[in-house]
């Protein structure tokens, strides 16, 4: 790799004109002033050294950066050439034109350099991500454990009364679609990514590590603040949500080295799934490739390690590890009613409501107070293979964890909360389900307009779960992009619902094991047979929030557009607005 002085570069032409392909970050890229980036031009074809410019407001790049670009004559994988400047920053706020030149060939993109409040508005910032998180879900977890009667609710969810509010746009950089590793990372960045990439723009080179990085809100704080860090889950730690806080990689599935990525940040309380990638390759359970022990490289940080809800209980004081499954928990309908899934072997699960109080009772010795962020990671997990009732639950799981923060928030009030949805999903509660109704076909039973009435869920048990989700008179829950499957309109009390399996040309078909169940009936699927369960969509998310700061959020907004008002709410780039 060549060091290319860009300052002393001549403009030429080239007998084979290149142009400047992409620019990283893209255009109208917003940039926290300060915070470090890679900066990347990818050209269409080789192109020689001095036959480059790079330029931002019409100065040499490398002068406005401090640091020289490296010049790529081939990069891997390709038959191009690039250039690249590695932690970059630009600290002076303002709109800036990047220009990329290769002959007579250019490309310009326009970045927007942010600074923030000198004084940080929240001492406390606790961030709640519904997986998943769509209306429907929030509209089923209300009536399923607060009721309805006459039409008005008889109760409110815990998010239903913050008081503000903004739709928020989910779609990545290459596609409306999106997933959950590119939209949280919007959030957590305030860059926009690609599907499957965390922290990253991702480039064309085969490296999934090597792709250009920007500054993530973990490493922010770490650097600008002396405030503590906290991520609380259902999902495996190393999932996409959670790593979003932490890690760079184009692959969300590089797990191992997520993990990694999470513990060299050092975040003072990490409770969730997914031990297999903290244990070295020759522990049963493993699934490490290597000899690395994260978990006893954390003990010897002087991590405490708690395994299970009683060990979190009686964890000492300090930094706290909780590994409670090799991969993601079990739904919240399995562990606290009926016992499926993988209970059976990991029986002591704590709650997202447990988690979330022992973060904050943590966090909170913090003077100088924390950023929180809490996962109600299985409701995604529920919705993409169409098990409402699980995926409701987890959404009135995930709905008590955040009245757990409001409560916080009475003897804290210098807190900002956050609730919001990274993507959607396709669900639409449309009426009830009533087996009293006469007929053997199920679609008959099910009740719309008028002939919906209430659902008939009982409450006895003290909490906001119903005594069973399986009553005569239930939600009637569906999704409008399935692959082929047997739908049976009843809860799947038996273990969670696999409504689609592989045949013999590696197709998925209707998981024959619910073929026989009365009433059931066989809907062809609208996806691509290569997809085995439902679908994000693309509709907005609503966000809501309370606290200092809250005030803007409004209207509609971009996902990366959230980072820069939590940059904001703890003043992360106290630079003097110009």
């Amino acid at each position: 790799m060549r060091t290319l002085c860009l300052s002393a570069i001549l403009l030429s032409s080239l007998a084979i004109p290149a142009g400047a392909a992409t620019i990283y970050p893209l255009d109208r890229a917003t940039i926290m002033a300060g915070s470090p980036f890679d900066l990347k031009v990818e050209f269409d074809a080789q192109v020689a050294p001095q036959d480059v410019s790079v330029t931002i407001d019409g100065q040499p790049a490398a002068k406005m950066l401090g640091k020289e670009l490296s010049f790529v004559a081939t990069e891997p994988g390709t038959t191009a050439s690039a250039v690249l400047a590695r932690a970059v920053t630009l600290g002076k706020p303002g709109h800036h034109s990047v220009t990329a030149t290769a002959g007579n060939e250019t490309k310009t993109v326009a970045w927007d350099v942010y600074a923030t409040p000198a004084k940080p508005k929240a001492k406390n910032v606790i961030f709640f991500l519904g997986d998943g998180l769509s209306v429907s879900f929030r509209t089923a977890a209300r009536i399923m454990s607060r009721g309805m009667t006459e039409g008005k609710a008889d109760g409110r969810l815990a998010m239903d009364d913050l008081d503000h509010m903004a739709f928020i746009g989910t779609s990545s950089t290459g596609a409306i679609a999106t997933d959950s590793a590119n939209t949280m990372s919007a959030y957590m960045t305030g860059h926009k990514s690609a599907v499957n990439a965390l922290g990253v723009y991702a480039d064309r080179t085969p490296d999934s590590l090597d792709d250009p990085r920007v500054e993530n809100i973990a490493e922010a704080l770490r650097r600008t603040t002396k405030k503590s860090l906290g991520v609380v889950v259902t999902s495996e730690l190393e999932d996409a949500t959670p790593a979003a806080v932490f890690a760079h990689t184009r692959k969300r599935a590089d797990k191992a080295v997520i993990a990694e990525q999470i513990m060299a940040l050092k975040p003072e309380v990490i409770l969730g799934g997914g031990s297999a990638y903290y244990l070295p390759q020759n522990v049963p359970g493993s699934k490490r490739k290597d000899s690395k022990d994260l978990v006893g490289d954390a003990k010897a940080a002087g991590y405490a390690l708690a395994t299970n809800a009683a060990e979190m209980r009686k964890a000492p004081r300090g930094k706290l590890l909780g590994l409670f499954h090799t991969g993601n928990m079990d739904y919240a309908l399995d562990r606290l009613q009926l016992k499926k899934g993988t209970v059976s072997k990991f029986p002591d699960q704590p709650g997202l409501v447990e988690m979330t109080k022992v973060a904050l009772d943590r966090l909170s010795q913090n003077k100088d107070g924390f950023f929180l962020m809490v996962e109600g990671s299985c409701i995604d997990k529920a919705a993409h293979p169409m098990d409402w009732e699980r995926a409701i639950v987890d959404t009135i799981e995930f709905d008590d964890a955040i009245a757990a923060a409001r409560d916080f928030v009475k003897t804290h009030p210098d807190t900002l909360i956050v609730v919001t949805g990274d993507h959607t999903h396709a669900a639409s509660l449309i009426g009830t389900i009533d087996d009293n109704k006469p007929g053997t076909e199920m679609r008959e039973k099910v009740g719309t307009y008028a002939a919906a009435g209430f659902p008939n869920y009982t409450h006895t048990n003290g909490s906001h779960y119903p005594d069973t989700v399986d009553v005569s008179r239930r939600l009637a829950m569906f999704a409008a992009d399935f692959p082929d499957y047997y739908e049976t309109f009843r809860p799947k009390m038996d273990g969670p619902f696999e409504p689609a399996v592989q045949n013999e040309k590696k197709q998925y078909v209707a998981n024959e094991a619910y073929k026989d169940i009365p009433g059931a009936v066989l809907r062809h699927g609208n996806i691509p047979r290569n997809e085995d369960t439902a679908v994000h969509s693309v509709d907005d998310v609503v966000l809501q929030a309370a606290g200092p700061g809250a005030e803007e959020f409004k209207g509609y907004m971009e996902e990366s557009d959230v980072y820069r008002v939590l940059a904001d709410a703890m003043a992360l780039a106290p630079t003097r607005r110009q």
